[in-house]
């Protein structure tokens, strides 16, 4: 399938690791040009370098704090500048896992704070900088990257992942005439070095080792194994193209069936 992607360039925030990584590679698989965010200068530089080699794209170090909005701004005006044009927006920039994941009375409202500053109003910062440069052009997508723990109860970081659901659902109303489409995807259990920090600190609250509690996770998806960030990649991919213009306003779990809601 031709997603029509071959030529566009696109943002993506927390871009040098983990499926900020993935979804870059997949990119320039592509053909897309990619600006890559993070607050490092150095470990940036040295990931735009590597996947550039590989794809024979160009991959463009833009580091900037999202949760600064001057930054933010600087940072989508020197990207649109460097390439003419901003297509694609990848919001993922976010404490893996988020601040606040003990129970109330052990909960930082520091860290909350923290978290939500950076993923919920980082992605505003970052979509409406953004936007203002894909109105020019009459099209755009905006991919956010959410959490599962948004919808379920066992976290209180999972707050800001329904939060960025709302944003996500009122963008899209408002950036749809001008052809620019929103969407949230939620993945799952994903084989990234987080995880696996996950792991060592669930095995150390059960009483069991980190490969049991890996195992438990995928015993508990109906596919039966963790994702790979290149299937979470595969996802944006196709809401970031042409052919996924009539998907806008939409929150898409990317999970292997490990939820166990219904949402309509």
């Amino acid at each position: 399938m031709d997603l029509k992607l071959k030529g566009k360039v696109a943002v993506v925030t927390g871009g040098s690791l983990g499926i900020g990584r993935a979804v870059t590679e997949a990119f320039a698989a592509e053909g897309v040009r990619v600006a890559i965010v993070s607050r490092s200068r150095a470990k940036l530089e040295e990931v735009a370098a590597e996947i550039s080699a590989q794809y024979g794209v160009e991959v463009f170090a833009a580091p900037a704090d999202v949760s600064n909005t001057e930054q933010v701004n600087a940072m989508m005006d020197q990207v649109a500048a460097h390439f003419g044009r901003i297509d694609i927006l990848v919001n993922g920039a976010a404490h893996p896992g988020g601040l606040v994941r003990s129970e109330i009375e052990k909960a930082d409202p520091e860290g909350l704070l923290e978290d939500i500053n950076i993923k919920v109003v980082g992605y505003m910062r970052c979509a409406k900088a953004a936007s203002a440069h894909m109105r020019k052009n009459g099209f755009g997508r905006i991919v956010n990257i959410g959490g599962l723990t948004g919808r379920g109860s066992k976290q209180l970081s999972g707050l800001r992942n329904v939060a960025i659901c709302h944003m996500t659902k009122t963008l899209s109303d408002q950036l749809g005439p001008q052809g620019i489409t929103v969407n949230v995807i939620h993945p799952g259990v994903v084989e990234t070095p987080h995880i696996h920090e996950l792991y060592e600190k669930e095995a150390k609250l059960q009483g069991l080792t980190a490969e049991q509690v890996e195992a438990n996770y995928a015993k508990a998806t109906p596919i039966r194994r963790v994702l790979q960030p290149s299937e979470i990649a595969d996802v944006v991919l196709f809401l970031a193209s042409e052919r996924a213009g009539a998907i806008t306003g939409e929150s898409i779990g990317v999970d292997g069936g490990i939820t166990r809601g219904i949402f309509l």
